[in-house]
C-alpha cells in the first residue's frame, strides 16, 4: 500500500512539474513577444518613410531612388556637401570683393590724373611769363619856349585873330618857324591832317588813354600814320598853318586829351 502511495506522489509531482514547466514557457513567451513588439512600433516611429521625405521637400519632384540615395548618404557626404558649399560662397564673395577693389582702384586713379593735371595747368599758369607793367608816362615840352596862350576851357581868353573872348583847348609854346617839334612821349602816329581851325596836325595815342596833338606845323613829312614813335622823336617843324591863330606869333599849338577830354598840358609836362 505504501509502495503505491509513493507512487502516486511521484506521478502527481511529475504532473506537476511539467504543468508548471509549460506554464512559464507561455508566460515567458507571452513576454518576448510583447516586448519585441514595443521595440518594433518604437522603430517604425523613428523612420521616415520615402514619402515623408517627399513632402517634406518644397517644389521639388524626387522619386524614390533619389529619396533612398539622400537617406543612403553618410554623414562624411554630407559634411562635404556643406565644405563645398561654403568655399563656393566664399569664391563669390572674393569675386564680389575682387571687383569692388578694382572699380575703388580705378576711381583712385581718377583722382590721381585729375589732380596731376590741375597741379600741371596750375604749374604752367605760374611758368607763363608776366605781362610787363606799364611804363609810367612823363611828358616832355615838344619845343622849348615860352607859353604866350594857355589852357582855357572855363574861363575865355581873347582871340587876336578872332578879336573875340574865346575858350583854348590846349597851350601856345612860342617858338621860331622851322623849329623841330619833337614827340612828348612814346606812341603811335593815329593821324595826319590839315584841321581847318589849327592847320596841318599831327595826332600821337599813347597809353593809359592819353593822346597828343601838335598844331600850327610847317611840315608833317616825317612821319606817316600808323607809325610807332619814341620819345623825342621828330615829328615836324613850327610853322603859321593855324587860321584861328594866324595873327600870333609863331608858335606850337600843343593839347592833351585824357580818355576823351580835354585837359590842361602844363599839369603832364615835365
Amino acid at each position: 500500500m505504501r509502495r503505491e502511495r509513493r507512487l502516486r506522489r511521484r506521478n502527481n509531482n511529475f504532473f506537476y512539474f511539467i504543468g508548471a514547466t509549460i506554464i512559464l514557457l507561455f508566460i515567458t513567451s507571452i513576454v518576448l513577444y510583447k516586448v519585441y513588439n514595443n521595440k518594433l512600433s518604437n522603430i517604425s516611429k523613428s523612420m521616415i518613410s520615402t514619402d515623408d521625405l517627399i513632402g517634406l521637400t518644397p517644389n521639388k519632384k524626387i522619386d524614390t531612388e533619389s529619396a533612398s540615395s539622400i537617406l543612403s548618404k553618410t554623414i562624411e557626404e554630407v559634411k562635404e556637401d556643406n565644405v563645398e558649399n561654403i568655399v563656393d560662397n566664399n569664391i563669390e564673395e572674393i569675386k564680389e570683393d575682387e571687383e569692388t577693389i578694382a572699380e575703388e582702384k580705378q576711381i583712385a586713379e581718377r583722382t590721381t590724373n585729375n589732380l596731376i593735371e590741375n597741379t600741371d595747368s596750375k604749374e604752367t599758369s605760374v611758368e607763363e611769363p608776366k605781362p610787363e607793367p606799364k611804363k609810367e608816362l612823363v611828358f616832355i615840352y615838344p619845343v622849348q619856349g615860352e607859353i604866350i596862350r594857355e589852357f582855357a576851357m572855363e574861363n575865355l581868353i581873347y582871340s587876336n585873330t578872332l578879336e573875340e573872348w574865346t575858350t583854348h583847348q590846349g597851350i601856345d609854346i612860342k617858338a621860331d618857324r622851322t623849329t623841330v617839334v619833337k614827340a612828348a612821349e612814346e606812341g603811335t602816329v593815329v593821324a595826319i591832317k590839315n584841321d581847318p581851325r589849327y592847320g596841318l596836325t599831327v595826332i600821337i595815342e599813347h597809353q593809359d588813354g592819353f593822346k597828343t596833338v601838335y598844331s600850327n606845323l610847317l611840315t608833317t613829312k616825317f612821319v606817316s600814320e600808323d607809325e610807332h614813335v619814341e620819345k623825342e622823336q621828330t615829328l615836324g617843324t613850327v610853322g603859321n598853318s593855324a587860321v584861328f591863330e594866324i595873327a600870333d606869333e609863331p608858335h606850337l599849338h600843343f593839347e592833351i586829351i585824357k580818355d576823351g577830354e580835354y585837359v590842361d598840358p602844363l599839369k603832364y609836362l615835365k
